[in-house]
């Protein structure tokens, strides 16, 4: 039982650890990869998941993108609202992010449909 204890304390303290390391700035070569094409989406475009993580040079990325997004959008002031699904549509639900999302889009001009979907082939940055 005290190892596995032992065990259980280690690994939380190794997590802590992680986590403190990382919000601390220690990212990858790919992680800022996708930090720089965040930041070179202009204000009235919008981008998808997909093409975010091919410019980064990273096929199949696109929830590396999203994990971006959601750990480092304050922290390194990222447009995380000018990010958008492939179909066009916010990935939020309108209560919990989607329709502020929608506001700061149209905010800089970019159309928002009613069902919360952009015309990527107008707005489309990359």
């Amino acid at each position: 039982m005290r190892g596995l204890i032992r065990k259980r304390r280690s690994a939380h303290a190794l997590a802590h650890t992680a986590r403190k390391d990382y919000t601390q700035g220690i990212v990858t070569e790919a992680t800022r990869r996708i930090i720089a094409v965040l930041q070179s989406i202009p204000r009235g475009k919008a981008a998808c998941y997909r093409d975010v993580a091919l410019a980064a040079g990273l096929p199949g990325g696109a929830r590396q993108v999203v994990r971006v997004l959601h750990s480092m959008s304050e922290a390194h002031g990222l447009p995380w609202h000018r990010v958008i699904r492939a179909d066009g549509s916010i990935a939020l639900p309108p209560e919990q992010g989607g329709a502020l999302q929608a506001g700061l889009l149209r905010s800089e001009g970019v159309r928002v449909s009613k069902t919360l979907k952009v015309d990527l082939q107008k707005y489309n940055a990359l």
